[in-house]
């Protein structure tokens, strides 16, 4: 059964491989990030240019959604913002910016999109392995691994609040996967997994993870640097 899928942080990395191969799945993608130029639109593929942290914009996209008719079985939220600093030199409005995107965004989105995603749907946050207690951490990144904390809390919140009516929430806490948010992190660090590889993962897991899962924080992850 075809699909429709919403995806943020469309325009590069994980989010601009996982548009082309859910319609090369032959599946319905709505693709969202600021600048969608690298993204060619097509039957299947419906680039839009929005910054999610523009409340506005995003209650504008929606309400076009709503009337169309729009109806969304996958959520993934996987735009994300983040710096390399160390923590005295991590300016409020470092944390502010990050935190935007990452948290304020993705809840924004997520809350406005909540009428047209159907009751069996998944919605999939893009979270990090950084982001879970107890494993490992690295210096400068406080602000991106402490948004992704608030974002597998939420998470298992909204499973909570939606569990007897739907839809359903996972969190993909990812290790290390070769994009340009990587190398910002860690330059030099070549990972074991491409953007491709892992585009495919999230792919299959949008379609049955939900059968199975719901409200978890799931490690998928080869190595962390």
């Amino acid at each position: 059964m075809k699909k429709t899928f919403l995806v943020t942080g469309a325009s590069r990395g994980i989010g601009f491989d996982l548009v082309k191969y859910i319609a090369a799945q032959g599946h319905k993608v709505f693709a969202l990030s600021r600048n969608t130029n690298s993204l060619e639109a097509s039957e299947m593929i419906f680039p839009f240019n929005i910054d999610i942290t523009d409340e506005i914009a995003l209650e504008k996209f929606t309400n076009e959604l709503k009337q169309d008719e729009v109806i969304i079985d996958v959520l993934i939220n996987n735009a994300g913002s983040l710096a390399n600093k160390p923590f005295v030199n991590t300016s409020k409005e470092d944390f502010e910016n990050i935190y935007r995107v990452n948290v304020f965004g993705l809840a924004s989105l997520t809350r406005l999109l909540l009428p047209i995603i159907l009751p069996e749907g998944h919605v999939i946050n893009i979270s990090s392995m950084g982001g879970i207690g107890g494993t490992s951490k690295f210096p400068g990144l406080s602000a991106y691994s402490s948004s992704k904390g608030a974002v597998n809390i939420l998470t298992e919140i909204l499973a909570e609040e939606f569990k007897e009516t739907g839809p359903k929430f996972n969190a993909l806490a990812l290790g290390a996967v070769q994009t340009e948010m990587l190398t910002k992190a860690f330059p030099g660090f070549q990972a074991p997994i491409s953007a491709s590889e892992m585009a495919a993962y999230i792919f299959k897991f949008s379609l049955d993870g939900h059968h199975f899962f719901n409200g978890k924080v799931l490690p998928v992850s080869s190595s962390t640097p």
